[in-house]
């Protein structure tokens, strides 16, 4: 059984196949010792490198192909690893020993809502990949008053920076005064490309959350910053609407499809904490403890009166030895 060398570094998640096609006609790849050619076949058993570093794979129907949903909560970024130190997505997700989880698309720090994460790396490129149009939904929080004409204009295209966008359905979904929601689609994952539609008209998205990737839907039952194994009728349904064949093995089994009930039944509470909102606390805590040092004379007064229920001390007191107050023991 044999495998196209491309198809299996993408799948890997090293990269889209056509990136993978030139790495390899770079005479970066090899197998068995020998430099690899582009559309050259591997069979379980070769030895492959890239740069010298070896590859672990497996023949696709070998491996058990694995999507999961994760919630992802505001304060997190999609990457693996942050020069500041953030939080991650990759840091909430289950280990898979000899894999690894490959993101689909991608969330800024301030969005939440559905990520994907499969273990198929071609699976994920041809999610992601702008000529396949796959669906993304967003309900989205927006500050000023959005009207007919500005839907109309969005929903035709809008020039960006990086070209023209547009929202392939839009509609409102509730909502009052300049804070109103609304149900938004696109079919591209540029970077932050449903904010920058709406900035372009001149409207501040206050809130976003993407609601459905493909076929895939936001479950209800799953709590922020939490996450779900998808069962094999909702990853046939998903690689079905990017042409990949159903794989063997695909599903849940055992205690993966027991943990998935129990969450139906009884849903984890969301997951606390979080980069942004810490930060806010401690913004909070520092306001608070500017505005009590403006308080006027007689209030800082008072505070000193009162703080511990205590009375001013009389200097001329002799003092307690250390340790001797009230309810000590000795031993």
């Amino acid at each position: 059984m044999s495998e196209k060398l491309q198809k299996v570094l993408a799948r890997v998640g090293l990269g889209s196949r056509r990136y993978m096609e030139e790495v390899i006609a770079a005479g970066r790849v090899s197998v068995n010792g020998q430099v690899a050619q582009v559309g050259e076949r591997i069979e379980p058993t070769d030895e492959l490198r890239i740069d010298g570093r070896k590859v672990q794979f497996q023949i696709e129907d070998e491996i058990r192909r694995r999507v999961i949903i994760y919630y992802k909560p505001e304060g997190e970024i999609c990457s693996r690893n942050d020069p500041e130190n953030r939080p991650t997505v990759f840091e909430q997700l289950p280990q898979i020993p000899g894999d690894r989880w490959v993101m689909v698309g991608r969330l800024d720090i301030n969005s939440t809502g559905l990520l994907l994460f499969t273990n198929d790396g071609e699976l994920a490129n041809r999610l992601m990949h702008p000529s396949n149009e796959i669906e993304r939904e967003y309900a989205v929080r927006v500050m000023g008053e959005v009207t007919p004409k500005i839907i109309k204009t969005m929903t035709t295209g809008v020039v960006l920076d990086d070209g023209p966008a547009k929202f392939e359905s839009f509609s409102e979904i509730g909502g009052e005064g300049i804070n109103r929601w609304y149900q938004v689609v696109v079919k591209e994952g540029r970077n932050r490309e449903v904010r920058r539609i709406f900035e372009s008209q001149g409207l501040k998205v206050s809130r976003l959350l993407r609601t459905r990737y493909g076929t895939v839907i936001l479950p209800r039952e799953l709590r922020t910053g939490r996450w779900i194994e998808l069962d094999k009728q909702d990853i046939d349904n998903l690689t079905k609407s990017v042409e990949l064949k159903p794989r063997q093995g695909t599903g849940l089994f055992g205690m993966a499809k027991r943990r998935n009930e129990r969450m139906q039944d009884k849903p984890m509470a969301a997951r606390r904490g979080g980069y942004l909102r810490q930060q806010r606390r401690d913004t909070d805590e520092v306001e608070s403890s500017n505005t009590d040092r403006r308080g006027d004379n007689t209030a800082k007064r008072g505070r000193d009166d009162s703080y511990g229920n205590r009375e001013r001390r009389d200097e001329n007191a002799p003092r307690k030895p250390y340790g001797m107050n009230k309810g000590f023991k000795k031993f």
